[in-house]
């Protein structure tokens, strides 16, 4: 805890945390308030586990979490893009691979290749049994940025960038450790995949794990100010990362200035002949995505379709280049 004042939750805990039936949603200004408390250590322990175990039963409304979201941009100074390029791409990596390989830094890469600066950020574990961005990343040669000032050198010098969440914003990190006390995740683990830290426009690409958060978080987009341009993707997560899963063709959503638009319809089954993947292992995965990017392995038809809503929703031309094609290796 802090010197700041302590934060009483007593009576925001009496509407949230009566269950899932009896609760109610806090206003933008109640949750604001709270959660700016939450993020300045405001907030008693005991207090804050009520918060954070009334909000995973209650679950948040689009109203909670953007004003959630306003207090988690409050914590750091927005980045700075490159002049001379696209606007950049955000890749929340905080989930890593259990069964599947990580694949988030081969989306990074391929993108980056493109000349589009791509942000990658999450947490340098990403729980037990789990391959993390910052691992595979550290083994293809890109150590992780220390800071805000290096992950802006980064993307001028190499297009791409991977930043901790506590390098960006240390009481963000802070909330997020609260699973190892709670153990489970809380409104910080949501939060976090929908920063937009830039000061200038970018792309967020937003993933979901459970249904009912493709709802909410599709009507927080529909809100113009929610979803500036160039917008939203959104789409169901690989074990809770945002690239495609390179088995199957999911559907992307997208959102920009509140219009939706279906950039891909989901498609049943395996694509194609199942791509032969590495292992869920950071080293393993590090070779692999380095000869896909040397064009002798094809990029996996899935994300070779993600790299091109992409570039499309960042209102680039598109190729209209075969998977597996050297433009897309």
């Amino acid at each position: 805890m802090t010197s700041a004042a302590p934060f009483a939750c007593a009576p925001l805990l009496k509407i949230i945390a009566r269950g899932a039936k009896g609760a109610r949603a806090l206003d933008a200004d109640e949750t604001r308030t709270l959660f700016d408390a939450i993020l300045a250590e405001r907030v008693a322990p005991a207090e804050l586990g009520g918060v954070l175990i009334a909000y995973r039963i209650k679950g948040e409304t689009p109203v909670e979490l953007r004003a959630m979201l306003d207090a988690a941009h409050a914590t750091f100074t927005p980045l700075i893009a490159p002049a001379d390029a696209p606007p950049p791409v955000l890749l929340p990596s905080y989930n890593g691979a259990r069964k599947q390989p990580n694949l988030t830094p081969l989306l990074a890469l391929l993108l980056a290749r493109e000349g589009i600066p791509v942000l990658v950020h999450g947490q340098h574990h990403s729980g037990a049994n789990r391959v993390g961005s910052q691992a595979i990343f550290a083994a293809l040669g890109h150590a992780a940025c220390q800071s805000a000032d290096e992950a802006e050198a980064a993307l001028r010098t190499r297009r791409v960038a991977y930043l901790p969440i506590a390098a960006l914003s240390p009481a963000l990190e802070r909330l997020l450790e609260m699973r190892a006390a709670l153990g489970v995740r809380n409104s910080g683990h949501t939060v976090v995949k929908l920063l937009q830290p830039f000061a200038g426009p970018a792309l967020r690409l937003v993933n979901y794990t459970h249904p009912e958060y493709r709802e909410t978080l599709s009507e927080m987009f529909a809100v113009a100010a929610n979803s500036p341009a160039p917008g939203v993707l959104l789409a169901r997560g690989t074990e809770g990362e945002p690239v495609a899963d390179a088995r199957r063709q999911a559907a992307i959503d997208g959102f920009s200035d509140g219009t939706y638009q279906l950039w891909q319809a989901a498609e049943e089954g395996a694509t194609g002949t199942p791509p032969m993947l590495p292992a869920a292992d950071a080293t393993a995965t590090a070779r692999w995505i380095e000869a896909v990017l040397a064009g002798n392995i094809a990029v996996p038809a899935p994300i070779a379709r993600q790299v091109e809503v992409i570039r499309q929703a960042l209102g680039r031309v598109s190729r209209s280049m075969p998977c597996g094609s050297p433009a897309t290796r």
